[in-house]
Formats: structure tokens, C-alpha cells, sequence
């Protein structure tokens, strides 16, 4: 009788947990492993709060940090998956992710990684991985700027190999059509919700002239998908020849606040690059709904950028015994 009715109270315990746990913070990965928020909660329990530390320090330092470090992440991630290989300097018959196209001249804060690494390093040596960073740096940076935050899960492990190829084809690039963005999307498990959701984060940080140059310039006459006033003010700083890198704000309102700004300047024919303006312009009916939700409801924005950015930070990450955790980022350890 008595063990009958402890085996009844194990099973109303056991109900118990299951009906109050967090919901969804255990995430099962590509590769068969587990991501989870509490990875590090024993063997580097400041690790959050140094990130955070240095981050704050930086976007302090140069509000438009933050925006590139939210890049870093997403460049990583459609690269072999979110690995930390975009970190990789070229070495012996390693060539750098950094030399791809949309990294060259134009991928930054590595040295804010730098520095939040050999923190780290000497808070719990070769503990916490340079994947793990990039993915904390971005959601750090994201609420520094007045966006939303989200529990991240952790326990990626680093690559020991990088790809330049891959960093040179499977990232969107800035005058790509609607559909090529969205396969490059699909390929990574990502769909139009998350492709519209995570463009959103083009409401901080710059855009180079190279990367717009032909919507003001191109061979039919001006790109009528641009505001003709917007465009005008533009090539005054962006010539047809020369100031390759002069830097524009990608969202001229609000250029250093997370907010859905971005998707009011997208209805307004005023998205700095074609990948942005597509998502109006592009003919896609989800798309253009999308950006209707999002610019008219904040909250709802930034939920689901939250929401898409724990996908995308859950794209075949390393865990277990693969890759291993880098002493230093830049570079694979020697054995």
C-alpha cells in the first residue's frame, strides 16, 4: 500500500514539473545534442554577466558596435551553421571567412569578441565557447539598443575549419532577388516569418555606398521602388564613382534604437538597400503583410525577432565531442 502511494506521489510530481517547466529552453540540435540556458550555470556562472559587461562597454564606447556584433552572429550562423568559423583568421591552408564578399571591409567587432574571450579565459579557461559568445554578444547588443530579449541557449562548441566559399554564396546579399533571399533562408531552416523578422534588425547599424550604389545609379534610370526625395539626399554622399565607404544609416529615423521604424521606412519606399525594399516591393503577399504587423505593432515585432533568433542561433551548432572550445578565437587550437 505504501509503495503504491509513493509511486503515486512520484507521478504527481513528475506531472508537476512538466506542466511549470520553461517552456522550450531545452533545444535538441542538427546534430542529435542539446542546447540549454543553464550550460554554463556550473562551470563559468559569470559568463553572462562578463559578456554582458564588455558589450555594454562597447556599444557604450560606439552605439553602431551593436549592430555589428548582431551581424557577426548571423554571418557565422549561414556559414556551416553557428560554429564561430567567421571568428577564423587565415592560417596555412585555412582561408578566412573574413576575406568572403560580404565580410570584406565590412564584418567588425572582432576585437569586442577578442576581449570578451580572454575575460573569459581567465575567469574558467577553455570553458566557453567563441560560438556561445557571438550568440550572448548579439542578444546583449539587441537590448542595449532598446530591443527585446531572450533566453539563450547554450553549449555550442567551436569549428576547427572555416568556408570561404560557403560565406561567399550562402549569405543574402544586398541586391539579391526576393526568391534567392528567401531560398538562402530556406536552406538554413529559416522561413519568410524569420526572413522578415531578423531583416528587422537593419533598424540599427550602416550600410556602405558599394552596397546601394546601383539603386541610384542603374542603367534604366533611378530605381522608382526608392523615394526620389531620399534618393536625392543620398547621392550627395554616395557619388557614381568613389566613397565606396561611405557609411549610411540603413534606418534614417531612428538609426541607433531597436524599434520597427525600419518597417515604416520599408511602406514608405525608403529601405536603404534592395533586400530591404524587397520585402515590400518583391511581390510576395506574406511579405508585405508581414511588414504591415510589424510596422504597426512593436510588441509584435519584436517577439517573433526574438523567437527567430533563437532558431537561428539553433542552426547546426557543434555540441558534445565535435569541434572543440577555442583558447583563442581567431584561431583552432594546437593539439
Amino acid at each position: 500500500m505504501a509503495n503504491s502511494i509513493n509511486l503515486l506521489m512520484f507521478k504527481l510530481v513528475l506531472t508537476l514539473l512538466v506542466a511549470f517547466s520553461p517552456l522550450c529552453l531545452c533545444r535538441k540540435t542538427n546534430g542529435g545534442g542539446y542546447l540549454y540556458p543553464q550550460f554554463y550555470d556550473r562551470s563559468c556562472p559569470r559568463a553572462q554577466e562578463i559578456v554582458n559587461s564588455i558589450v555594454a562597454k562597447a556599444v557604450a564606447k560606439e552605439a553602431r558596435m551593436a549592430a555589428s556584433l548582431i551581424r557577426l552572429h548571423f554571418h557565422d550562423c549561414f556559414v556551416k551553421g553557428c560554429d564561430a568559423s567567421i571568428l577564423l583568421d587565415s592560417s596555412g591552408t585555412l582561408m578566412s571567412e573574413k576575406r568572403s564578399n560580404p565580410n570584406r571591409n565590412s564584418a567588425r567587432g572582432f576585437e569586442v569578441i577578442d576581449q570578451i574571450k580572454s575575460a573569459l579565459e581567465k575567469e574558467c579557461p577553455q570553458t566557453v565557447s567563441c560560438a556561445d559568445v557571438l550568440a550572448l554578444a548579439a542578444r546583449d547588443s539587441t537590448v542595449l539598443s532598446g530591443g527585446p530579449s531572450w533566453v539563450v541557449p547554450l553549449g555550442r562548441r567551436d569549428s576547427k575549419g572555416a568556408s570561404l566559399s560557403g560565406s561567399n554564396n550562402n549569405i543574402p546579399a544586398p541586391n539579391n532577388t526576393f526568391q534567392t533571399i528567401l531560398t538562402k533562408f530556406k536552406l538554413q531552416g529559416l522561413n519568410i516569418v524569420d526572413l522578415v523578422a531578423l531583416s528587422g534588425s537593419h533598424t540599427i547599424g550602416n550600410a556602405r555606398c558599394t552596397s546601394f550604389r546601383q539603386r541610384l545609379y542603374n542603367q534604366s534610370g533611378n530605381d522608382f521602388t526608392l523615394d526620389q526625395y531620399y534618393a536625392s539626399q543620398l547621392r550627395t554622399r554616395c557619388p557614381k564613382s568613389g566613397g565606396d565607404q561611405n557609411l549610411f544609416n540603413l534606418d534614417y529615423v531612428s538609426p541607433t534604437k531597436f524599434d520597427n521604424n525600419y518597417f515604416k521606412n520599408l511602406l514608405s519606399f525608403k529601405g536603404l538597400l534592395s533586400s530591404d525594399q524587397i520585402l515590400v516591393t518583391g511581390k510576395n503577399q506574406v511579405s508585405l503583410d508581414l511588414v504591415k504587423k510589424y510596422a504597426a505593432n512593436n510588441h509584435l515585432f519584436f517577439d517573433q525577432f526574438a523567437e527567430s533568433m533563437v532558431k537561428m542561433a539553433n542552426i547546426s551548432p557543434l555540441t558534445g565531442s565535435k569541434g572543440e572550445i577555442r583558447k583563442n578565437c581567431r584561431k583552432i587550437n594546437v593539439s
